[in-house]
C-alpha cells in the first residue's frame, strides 16, 4: 500500500469511527472491546441480542447482516433503525457486521453473494462499524479449492475500492493457514481485506496460533474471536496467556468477539458471564 493509499484509507476509517452510533462513550478509549457474536448468545439477526449482552456485561455484538430466513434483514433501512436503537437503549455497541449466511450459500460460487458483500460495506457504515467477517466454512470453504479461491479473489478485487473509500475493512475467516491468508490478501492487494483471526478454528487445524497472530501482524488481522468449542474459555486447547502476548506483541487494538464456549448442558448466558470475567481478567 502507497503512502497515498494509505492516507485514503485512513480518512476513511476515521470518518466511519466518527459515524458510530451506538459506542458507548466509557469503552470509546480501551484497548480491547470485548464483544459476542448474536448468533452465540441468540438466534442470528434477533435484536435482543443487545439487552443479553448488556446483562452479560459486554461492550458490543457482532450482528448478522443476514439469516437463512431472510436474506434481507439489515440491508433494509427500516430494520438498521431498528438495531441502532436497540443498541443505543441497551448501551450496549453495534460491534461489528458479519455474513455467517455464506457458509451455506458460498460466496465461491453463488452470485447472489456478490450483491451481498457490496451492500456489507453500506450496512456497515449506516451502523458505524468498521468490519465485515466474511465466513468460509462448510459449502464455502476454500481448501484445495484453487478453482473457487481465484473466484473469491476476483470477487474481493472488484469491492475493495469501495471498501477503501468508505473506511470499512472485509475479513476473511476461514480453516486457511496464516500463509495461505496472506496469499490471498496479496493477490487481492487492498488494505480493506484482510484477516478475521478464530483462535479456536487455528487449533483446531494444528496452526501454531501465537506464531501465526505474529505473522500476520497488526495490519493484516482486522479482529479476533475467542472461542471454544465445548468448553467456557481458558478451561480448553486456546492458550489465551500466548494469544495476549501474541496481541501485545503486535500492537492489536480493538474488538475481541467471544463465540461458542458453552459447556454441553450449561446454561448460555452463565457460560458468556463466566466467558466475560475470563476475557477481561486477561486482556482488559
Amino acid at each position: 500500500m502507497n503512502r497515498r493509499d494509505a492516507l485514503r484509507y485512513s480518512l476513511g476509517a476515521g470518518l466511519t469511527a466518527l459515524a458510530c452510533p451506538a459506542l458507548p462513550r466509557e469503552i470509546a478509549g480501551s484497548r480491547f472491546r470485548v464483544g459476542a457474536c448474536d448468533w452465540s448468545i441468540g438466534p442470528a439477526g434477533d435484536v435482543n441480542a443487545f439487552s443479553v449482552a448488556k446483562q452479560i456485561g459486554l461492550d458490543g455484538v457482532q450482528v448478522s447482516l443476514n439469516t437463512k430466513t431472510n436474506h434481507e434483514h439489515l440491508r433494509q433501512k427500516d430494520v438498521q433503525k431498528i438495531v441502532i436503537e436497540s443498541a443505543r437503549a441497551s448501551g450496549v455497541a453495534i460491534g461489528g457486521l458479519a455474513i455467517g449466511l455464506l457458509n451455506e450459500i458460498p460466496y465461491k460460487s453463488d452470485p447472489r453473494t456478490e450483491q451481498w458483500v457490496q451492500d456489507s460495506v453500506d450496512v456497515a457504515n449506516a451502523l458505524g462499524v468498521r468490519t465485515v467477517l466474511l465466513a468460509f466454512f462448510s459449502k464455502n470453504d476454500l481448501r484445495d479449492d484453487k478453482i473457487g479461491t481465484q473466484i473469491v479473489i476476483d470477487r474481493l478485487k472488484a469491492v475493495a475500492p469501495k471498501a477503501e473509500r468508505a473506511g470499512v475493512v472485509l475479513g476473511i475467516e476461514s480453516w486457511l493457514s496464516a500463509p495461505a491468508h496472506l496469499a490471498i490478501l496479496d493477490a487481492v492487494g487492498s488494505p480493506a481485506v484482510q484477516v478475521y483471526y478464530d483462535v479456536c478454528n487455528a487449533s483446531v487445524m494444528g496452526y501454531d496460533i501465537a506464531r501465526e497472530i505474529r505473522l500476520l501482524g497488526k495490519n493484516r488481522i482486522c479482529e479476533f474471536h475467542l472461542k471454544e468449542n465445548g468448553h467456557l474459555l481458558g478451561q480448553g486447547n486456546v492458550d489465551l496467556n500466548q494469544v495476549k502476548e501474541a496481541l501485545d506483541d503486535i500492537g492489536y487494538t480493538g474488538w475481541i468477539h467471544i463465540e461458542g464456549a458453552v459447556p454441553a448442558g450449561k446454561p448460555m448466558l452463565e457460560s458468556y458471564i463466566a466467558n466475560n470475567r475470563t476475557v477481561r481478567s486477561l486482556f482488559v
